[in-house]
């Protein structure tokens, strides 16, 4: 059993299959540990989170309690005999105690029916205002079961300081009929300062809100965001769904991602959100992870290397052979066939044509306004014009003999073997109206959309001596193209009735005469200024 087990892990294929799975179960190994270490990130952050509302939590109920116990103290003081009647000093002092001077406590006032101050915690005799208008004012006023009421933010009319909450209960006569109200103002300075004193990551955020979505302030803050309300959002209703509770969402006014762990503040109208990026949870982690992935990958591909290397020597030195034979002659951005690639094709079917006698036809073309393309909308965006382009002509010379390559830059070159120039020409239409019809906005092209510009040239139309003939007289062709108005297809015919007259000196003439001509037209349209005005 033992000397079979032997020579079964002697065998190429079973030392393959032994790292193969010894480098699994490394890799499982290192999956696990990293998923337990991303739950523990997880699980500190909801700690941390939970932690920090809590506290916050009871500081702010705790102050509240103490606001609302002055309130309560000034209504008993006002139902007190002889209270109203004491000097105006004396009644300042019974009604108002020295908690409500506290930092971020405002003013406390006794307001009567109409709306005005008739007792002031911090001036005798009492500042004249009116809050007839506040919502503090209206909502007791209106109704008798409020109790408690805690206000929109404001800016106070007699200070210049910040923003403020007002705390608010009703003053009833006998009967039950409305008699005024008390009510004390809270700096909102109090809640930034409270905020400011947790560390929640870069990202992270709190949230002190009313039951009716009006924010009271947020870490961190801007300006405009006190006040607004959110009472649409998904998050505020996720909010409103129970006392407390903990969800993944977007902010809905920042967008970032966050742990959200929410509570109401006990007695009080009031929502707390403390939310954690999930990009800061993780940061500590991904970290991590990285570090052990990478040694991970760098364990198993060395056990599954030295695995291939006893075993497949050969066979992986012939494929790695035949991926850089084939990786020599593909151009790494369209995926075509590049320069190199195409001149030995042609050199093959240009062989095969002078014995056959059979046509074979050469397309040059290349992308209009290219230059101003890539200026405009940057080299990523041409690379992939250069690729939608490439698709487009690979699609449309399928055939065995058929050859599309890069030729340069922006320019293409296809052969076709066995093909008249006039089927070349048709086959160029095809080309020029699927390249418009994918409609790649180009502001600089008077089209607005990108275009190619195509010369062609067939053995079967013109006598060329040899191949670099053909494709300068492609070439010639494709620049006639460009200079009568682009997005068009020309062959070299115009170009050789230049050449009239001299038919004696035979078609290497007409060709030099063809190559003169693309030149001229070249170098027009590689000038600076014409370029421009293009």
């Amino acid at each position: 059993m033992l000397k079979r087990l032997i020579r079964l892990l002697r065998h190429p294929a079973s030392v393959v299959w032994v790292s193969l799975v010894l480098a699994t179960t490394i890799s499982a190994v290192a999956v696990w540990a990293a998923v337990e270490m991303q739950h523990d990130a997880m699980r500190r952050a909801n700690e941390t989170a939970q932690n920090v509302s809590l506290l916050i939590e009871r500081d702010t109920a705790r102050n509240l309690e103490l606001y609302d116990l002055s309130l309560k103290a000034v209504i008993d003081g006002l139902h007190a005999p002889g209270v109203m009647k004491l000097a105006p000093r004396m009644r300042q002092l019974v009604l108002f105690d020295s908690s409500a001077m506290a930092q971020d406590m405002g003013s406390l006032f006794v307001i009567d029916v109409h709306g005005n101050v008739v007792a002031d915690s911090r001036a005798v005799p009492p500042r004249r205002v009116n809050v007839a208008d506040r919502d503090y004012f209206k909502v007791h006023r209106d109704s008798p079961n409020v109790g408690l009421y805690v206000s929109r933010p404001f800016k106070p009319r007699l200070t210049a300081g910040d923003m403020s909450i007002a705390l608010s209960r009703r003053l009833s006569n006998p009967d039950g009929s409305f008699a005024g109200i008390v009510v004390g103002t809270m700096r909102l300075s109090y809640f930034r300062r409270l905020f400011e004193g947790t560390n929640l990551g870069e990202r992270g955020s709190i949230t002190l809100m009313l039951t009716d979505g009006t924010v009271l302030m947020r870490r961190p803050l801007r300006a405009w965001m006190v006040g607004v309300n959110l009472s649409g959002s998904d998050n505020f209703n996720a909010f409103q769904a129970a006392p407390e509770g903990r969800f993944f969402a977007p902010s809905a006014v920042d967008g970032v991602e966050r742990w959200y762990v929410y509570r109401r503040i006990n007695g009080f109208p009031l929502i707390l959100s403390v939310g954690q990026s999930t990009a800061d949870i993780d940061a500590e982690w991904r970290r991590r992870a990285w570090i052990i992935g990478f040694l991970t990958v760098l364990l198993d591909v060395a056990i599954v290397a030295l695995a291939v290397l006893f075993s497949q020597q050969l066979r992986r030195r012939i494929a790695m052979e035949d991926r850089l034979r084939v990786l020599v002659r593909t151009d790494g951005l369209t995926g075509i066939n590049n320069r190199r690639a195409f001149d030995e094709r042609a050199n093959s079917e240009w062989r095969r044509a002078k014995r056959s006698g059979r046509p074979l036809s050469a397309l040059i073309f290349d992308i209009d306004y290219f230059k101003t393309y890539n200026d405009r909308y940057g080299h990523a965006a041409g690379d992939d014009a250069l690729t939608a382009v490439a698709g487009c002509l690979a699609s449309y010379a399928r055939r065995p003999g058929d050859c599309a390559a890069r030729y340069g830059g922006e320019e293409f070159a296809v052969l076709l073997a066995e093909t008249h120039e006039r089927d070349a020409m048709r086959l160029a239409q095809q080309i020029r109206a699927a390249v418009e019809a994918l409609k790649l906005r180009h502001a600089s092209n008077p089209l607005g959309v990108l275009t190619v510009s195509i010369g062609v040239a067939g053995t079967d139309e013109h006598a060329f001596g040899t191949l670099p003939e053909l494709l300068e007289a492609a070439d010639a062709a494709l620049y006639r193209a460009k200079a009568e108005g682009r997005n068009c297809v020309r062959s070299p015919e115009a170009l050789e009735g230049q050449a009239e007259g001299a038919s004696e000196r035979g078609p290497r003439v007409a060709v030099a005469n063809a190559r003169e001509t693309a030149s001229a037209v070249r170098k027009d349209q590689r000038d600076p200024h014409v370029e421009s005005l293009s």
